[in-house]
């Protein structure tokens, strides 16, 4: 029995695209494509060691734009991957550069023996990221061949690198309490909405193998760690399907982005059809006092399981990518208003990251690989297996209007050392009381559309519904199913007007006027300079 919710969304993209077998997107652009990916070896490199360079095993699945350069994670899934970041022209378009390791070589520690784990060295970046001061955030994974023999390499760390000098500013080093046993941290978002300067920042990164949301506080340069079984695999959805190809992958919270205006922060694991969010204010809040649970809301369901995620400047609407319709499409929380953006059978298979670039505001940048040939180990060396794919968000506001200046209207500041800082991180922050109002649950009624959601009327993304108490100290049971154990049932057998626990994350009615939720002051300061208004 097909999906109910996949046969929908393939009605829409049937009245919303021109007819044929490969509908595609006018304003869909490939700005660069492989088949398989190369560097710029130096001359004495080994690259007949297929531990050193195995093309068919390096696969992108991170980008960063700046206003002259893309830049993009490799991370060591497999052995042979011999840079984990690497940056290629910006233009022109459609051609099939070769990767600029980056930094430079002295950073990658493939397949090396002279190096330890104090140097500035890089394991395997999943996801990078470029603040409002034009630095580059690389985050480590410190995790080599991850599906492969999973070898913990170094502990994961971020390198801070300032795009202007490409020297490293910045080195941040995790705690142990914040780490697990098979923690795998792969993606982040940096919060500048109240940041008074370069390093006044909160960073929200995704541990997707030991599920949870690790919070670094720039500023104060301490982290703690948050969990919610929102963030861990739903195993009705382990099993995936792009066109013929299925694979089971049970990873936990992967898909991360945030809303500066709104100040959500939505997030999903791979093997679910939910999308879930925290407000920022709780994420920041410090570590839970015992006992408590983390406000997580429910957002939505999608038609399929999905990775990459965004947030359009324009109108805060939520840009995902279901696997199954290869396709890009676009959902506003606030009034239910769908559109798919772009679907192309070939060009988006597996859309793993999406990004915006403050240098070409409205337009989003994705990462669209043949991942699941890559994972089943059938790749197709003569066919393109990576893609940067660029696309034009739709202008919500009229033409005349544009868009509105950003409220950031001073520079962040520097800092005073521009040069290599290493920085210890503890994880010293207290717990902090919060008073945010529980109400009795609504009952949600499933809209027939593509991507449903279960509190449409819901203005104030900052009051959740409480829940019960889960045992964190339990390892992760599903982690083993990375190993390619069988898993029944299919996502097919699951009803999917059953309600389960996940459903009750649903917020409530608004509270009455004697219960009103005073925001505090960081919800309406704020200073980043991706705004508009």
């Amino acid at each position: 029995m097909p999906h109910i919710l996949a046969t929908i969304f393939g009605l829409l993209l049937c009245s919303q695209l021109p007819a044929g077998s490969q509908a595609q997107s006018a304003g869909l652009q490939v700005q660069k494509h492989w088949k398989l990916l190369s560097y710029n070896f130096p001359s004495a490199s080994r690259t007949s060691d297929m531990n050193f360079y195995n093309p068919q095993n390096v696969l992108i699945t991170g980008i960063a734009v700046s206003n002259d350069r893309i830049f993009i994670a490799t991370p060591k899934l497999f052995s042979g991957v011999s840079s984990t970041v690497s940056w290629v022209p910006k233009g022109p378009m459609g051609d099939s550069p070769v990767l600029q390791a980056y930094p430079d070589w002295s950073f990658s520690n493939t397949a090396r023996t002279n190096y330890n784990c104090s140097d500035l060295v890089l394991t395997s970046v999943y996801r990078l990221r470029i603040d409002s001061c034009n630095r580059l955030w690389l985050l480590d994974a410190g995790v080599s061949r991850s599906l492969e023999d999973y070898e913990i390499t170094c502990p994961p760390k971020i390198l801070v690198v300032d795009l202007n000098t490409d020297r490293v500013v910045r080195r941040i080093d995790f705690p142990r309490e914040v780490l697990r046993g098979e923690t795998l941290f792969t993606n982040l978002v940096i919060d500048e909405t109240t940041a008074k300067s370069c390093d006044d920042v909160f960073v929200y990164i995704t541990d997707t193998v030991e599920p949870g949301i690790i919070v670094y506080d720039s500023s104060k340069d301490v982290t703690w760690r948050l969990s919610h079984p929102a963030m861990y695999p739903d195993p009705d959805f382990a099993q995936s399907e792009i066109h013929n190809d299925q694979f089971v992958l049970m990873d936990g919270v992967v898909g991360l982005t945030f809303d500066e205006r709104s100040g959500v922060v939505y997030f999903q694991p791979l093997a679910t059809d939910r999308v879930f969010s925290v407000h920022k204010n709780v994420l920041r809040a410090g570590p839970l006092a015992r006992g408590q649970m983390l406000d997580v809301k429910l957002v939505g369901k999608k038609s399929s399981q999905g990775i990459g995620l965004a947030v359009s400047p324009f109108d805060g609407s939520l840009i995902f990518s279901p696997l199954s319709e290869t396709a890009i499409a676009s959902w506003n929380p606030t009034n239910n208003q769908q559109s798919v953006l772009a679907q192309d059978r070939d060009r988006l298979q597996f859309v793993a990251d999406i990004t915006l670039t403050k240098s070409e505001p409205g337009v989003i940048y994705a990462i669209a690989s043949k991942f699941h040939r890559f994972f089943l180990k059938n790749l197709n060396p003569n066919e393109f297996n990576n893609r940067i794919v660029r696309l034009e968000l739709p202008q919500t506001r009229s033409l005349a209007t544009g868009i509105k200046s950003p409220l950031l209207t001073h520079p962040l500041t520097l800092p005073t050392h521009n040069s290599l800082l290493h920085y210890g991180v503890f994880n010293t922050h207290q717990t902090q009381s919060q008073s945010l109002v529980h109400t009795t649950q609504a009952t949600a009624n499933a809209l027939q559309t593509y991507f449903t959601s279960p509190a449409l009327t819901t203005r104030t993304p900052y009051k959740f519904e409480s829940t019960g108490i889960v045992n964190y100290g339990l390892r992760n049971p599903f982690t083993a199913l990375n190993q390619g154990e069988a898993f029944p049932p299919s996502k097919a057998t699951r009803d999917n007007y059953q309600r389960s626990y996940l459903d009750t994350l649903v917020p409530g009615n608004l509270p009455t006027a004697t219960a009103a939720v005073t925001a505090p002051a960081a919800y309406t300061t704020r200073h980043s300079g991706y705004y508009y208004h």
